[in-house]
């Protein structure tokens, strides 16, 4: 195996899921383990972030990134899925809205919001997935629940199509963006199309086709990879030397340094630059190594 660890920018096209994505790179670097760091619907095309060997313990971390969209929306549709691949009911409209209508209702939707998922969403309720309980023809009461939105901006409005440029917190449903401004709007709004254009650092400028894993190689996958240090950019760093870099690795704690000490949790790298684990600070002025990506060498 030419490589180990690393992350795999990849632009994920339409009609596929992203299990799919991940099964492609499998079959090629298999025993090596294979994850994304956020589901995109098989509609939705753009940024999906593989990681790789080790790297898949960055997942969680990954996700906490925010991420950016370019959803587009039809006014005037109302859906089961709120999106144009549901069961569809035409809504009658007196006129559709003016631009400036809808940039109004934009700042209801920013900052820290509450926010209902869609019936055909990914949610445990009650212990199971919401869209299998849709499925079998039952009616969910999804809560709501909070999250976060950046950015939100109107790019493009020709009635009865929007587009809108959203950045967000993962657990964020653009779907129910939307959904409910079409709610507002008087008139329902169903998503027609969604590309994820950013995670974190990760620019959809820089992805590799999906098509292109169909006949990728070992090697040519390698070439690919992405350090794990661009996932953590916004975690406070520290760089040790070799003796600390092997008792982290051997799940020792090393002295912390004043400056890092109120931090939740730091990012360590050796002196070549390469992520070695991510520590936690305690109350005894100490690193404990809580995720570890170096060999213990």
């Amino acid at each position: 195996m030419p490589f180990q660890l690393g992350l795999l920018n990849v632009h994920k096209e339409a009609g596929v899921t992203s299990r799919d994505i991940v099964n492609r790179v499998q079959r090629v670097i298999r025993p090596m383990k294979v994850g994304h760091a956020g589901t995109l619907d098989p509609m939705a095309t753009g940024i999906l972030l593989l990681c790789i060997g080790r790297a898949t313990r960055l997942i969680s971390t990954i996700q906490e990134l925010p991420k950016e969209y370019i959803g587009e929306f039809r006014l005037g549709i109302r859906s089961d899925t709120d999106d144009i691949t549901g069961e569809l009911q035409i809504s009658t409209c007196d006129g559709w809205p003016s631009k400036p209508e809808v940039q109004q209702l934009l700042p209801q939707f920013q900052g820290c919001i509450e926010q209902v998922p869609p019936q055909y969403s990914a949610v445990h309720v009650d212990g199971q997935r919401a869209y299998k309980r849709a499925r079998a023809g039952e009616a969910i009461d999804i809560p709501a629940r909070m999250v976060a939105v950046y950015e939100l901006e109107l790019t493009r409005f020709v009635p009865p199509d929007l587009t809108l440029r959203i950045r967000c917190s993962s657990g964020t449903y653009i779907r129910s963006i939307g959904r409910d401004i079409g709610e507002r709007l008087g008139c329902g709004a169903v998503m027609t199309s969604l590309v994820r254009t950013a995670i974190g650092p990760f620019s959809i400028d820089e992805a590799v086709p999906s098509e292109w894993m169909q006949g990728a190689d070992e090697n040519r996958i390698a070439n690919c990879l992405l350090p794990l240090k661009m996932a953590v950019r916004h975690l406070p760093g520290l760089v040790v030397d070799d003796r600390s870099r092997l008792d982290l690795t051997h799940g020792r704690m090393i002295d912390c340094p004043p400056h890092l000490q109120d931090e939740l949790t730091v990012a360590v790298f050796d002196a070549a630059d390469e992520l070695v684990c991510l520590a936690l600070p305690d109350s005894s002025e100490r690193l404990k190594p809580k995720t570890v990506f170096a060999s213990p060498d």
